[in-house]
């Protein structure tokens, strides 16, 4: 079955997605309509407990709010060698992220995984899975800058 013709593909999503995250972090007025572009107002992302961010961040409200705490965070955040599979509404992605801590300058590589459900194109449920939270928890409290692998 091919895709409707205003479907977007997998990776569309994804980026679409990313450059409407990374616009709202980047942005001083901070305004959650923006992320409308991109995430539906029921969308929920189920964030590890071992994180700083930890919890159900549900509507724009929320996932506004999370990306204020990862902005409190992470001084740089990003994606290399990003691949995505779709399959109906959910979508698959990986990529190797990469981590600035605000509060030392360490920064940290590592795999990442994210399974994302999409309705009407946009993020309505997104569950990422970190390679390794200690070696996250680790970096944000290291004292002395250099690079953390995992």
């Amino acid at each position: 079955m091919s895709p409707r013709h205003d479907e977007l593909s997998a990776m569309q999503l994804l980026q679409r997605m990313f450059e409407v995250e990374m616009n709202f972090m980047k942005s001083d007025t901070h305004d959650v309509q923006a992320l409308a572009e991109a995430f539906h107002p029921d969308v929920v992302v189920h964030e590890p407990a071992s994180l700083p961010y930890a919890g159900d961040w549900q509507g724009l409200e929320g996932v506004g709010a999370l990306f204020h705490r990862m902005n409190e965070v992470w001084s740089a955040m990003s994606e290399e060698d990003l691949e995505a599979l779709g399959s109906g509404d959910t979508v698959l992605m990986t990529c190797r992220l990469t981590l600035t801590a605000r509060s030392n300058a360490v920064r940290i590589t590592q795999p990442f995984a994210e399974v994302l459900r999409f309705r009407d194109n946009l993020l309505i449920d997104g569950t990422p899975f970190y390679h390794d939270t200690s070696a996250i928890m680790s970096a944000i409290g290291s004292v002395r800058a250099g690079t953390v692998s995992g």
